[in-house]
């Protein structure tokens, strides 16, 4: 598309405001579907609604083509991605760390991690910036060692059943009240059983039925918002990362992905916080400097000989 806007630069031909041709211009006439005959008002299509100046095939070849060309140019993107962009944070300012790229004097290009606030000089923060392979490997290398790990499984899975108990406040009311109501519609049958009817046993009976009826409802409702998750089903699911080959880019992304909530870089050491469900918000860096304060956590990097910046 570049070529073709410059030959037609180049051969003077102008765009309908009489200006030069530009990228986007060639884009839009490609995919302008009025040149096959195809004519839209508001919401209606009427294909060959006006006359045609390009075949169907060729404009079909077209945008399979440019869908074509999208693809690869993505593909070639995809060789510098940066796994941990929006989870890697500065341990000293909480900045996010960016990726960035670098041509050493030997013509190899290098690839690192750079706190923001370093980069743009917005504080006296001082991090180093750090090796995208050498950051990335070790993220893996530490989620794995916990995923791979029966005894770590056991645990998180137990912390987890306890939390979705916690978490679900209103179910156990809920079944606890429909237990009582069962239990009160079970002695009013035994006491007409018994001949015992008369017009308030009867009203106090329909009253317990359509309790009974909104509680089950309530319940059910409350099961399709929060549904339970048994511990094999979670022990399972997590023991499905094992097969992970974490060579393998997207095997590498979908363990990011999955686990990972946010990481605190220092030169020295790092902290590593995990997902405990989907959808779980970002800890902040005040979240974590007072989550800090109360316990120690983090793993000291001293076993990984951290790279020369």
């Amino acid at each position: 598309m570049k070529e073709l806007r410059d030959w037609l630069n180049d051969s003077s031909i102008k765009n309908t405001q009489g200006r030069e041709l530009t990228y986007n211009s060639i884009q839009h006439l490609l995919k302008n579907r009025r040149y096959m005959g195809e004519y839209t008002y508001r919401d209606i299509v009427v294909p060959g609604g006006i006359p045609a100046i390009v075949p169907q095939d060729l404009f079909d070849q077209v945008q399979e083509r440019m869908e074509k060309n999208k693809k690869a140019l993505a593909r070639h993107k995809a060789k510098d991605d940066y796994l941990l962009t929006t989870k890697l944070f500065c341990g000293y300012c909480g900045a996010y760390l960016c990726g960035e790229g670098g041509t050493s004097r030997t013509g190899v290009v290098h690839h690192y991690y750079k706190c923001v606030s370093v980069k743009k000089k917005r504080t006296e923060c001082h991090k180093k910036p750090v090796k995208k392979e050498w950051i990335e490997d070790l993220v893996v290398r530490g989620t794995m060692k916990i995923v791979m790990d029966d005894a770590a499984i056991e645990a998180i899975v137990s912390m987890l059943m306890d939390l979705q108990s916690r978490e679900s406040s209103s179910l156990p009311l809920y079944e606890q009240q429909l237990r009582e109501i069962e239990t009160a519609i079970q002695n009013m049958l035994n006491a007409i059983q018994q001949g015992i009817l008369t017009k308030s046993t009867k009203a106090r009976l329909e009253e317990l039925e359509a309790t009974k009826e909104e509680l089950e409802t309530r319940i059910a409702c409350e099961k399709l918002e929060k549904p339970k998750i048994s511990a094999e089903f979670m022990t399972f699911w997590l023991h499905r990362f094992h097969k992970l080959d974490v060579r393998q880019k997207t095997h590498r992304k979908m363990l990011i992905d999955t686990f990972i909530n946010a990481i605190f870089l220092y030169d020295i050491k790092m902290v590593i916080t995990f997902n405990y469900k989907e959808g779980t918000t970002t800890i902040t860096f005040a979240d974590f400097n007072a989550t800090l304060a109360t316990q120690k956590t983090g793993s000291d990097l001293d076993c990984s000989t951290a790279p020369n910046p």
